[in-house]
């Protein structure tokens, strides 16, 4: 089985305890996420939000973006909340 039916089958179940392990840096079961495995976890979240046609304001990572001189560009809005998958 290769990489990308590995990732074509994974359980969304599973998708989402590994985006969640990501986002805690630990596991369900509480032990920490290596830097290696976060990696490995990642990549793999990546993956499987770009073959499942996540939208892309869902996926892991995303940054909302105005360009210069929109509608959307110089309203304070109050703080934004991004977060930071290290």
């Amino acid at each position: 089985m290769t990489y990308e039916e590995l990732i074509q089958r994974l359980d969304p179940t599973v998708y989402r305890s590994l985006r969640r392990a990501i986002e805690l840096g630990k596991w369900p079961d509480g032990r920490r996420i290596s830097d290696e495995q976060r990696q490995i976890c990642l990549e793999a979240v990546i993956h499987y939000e770009n073959a499942h046609n996540i939208p892309e304001q869902e996926r892991v990572g995303y940054i909302e973006r105005h360009s210069c001189g929109s509608e959307e560009s110089g309203k304070d809005d109050g703080p934004d909340t991004i977060r930071i998958v290290s």
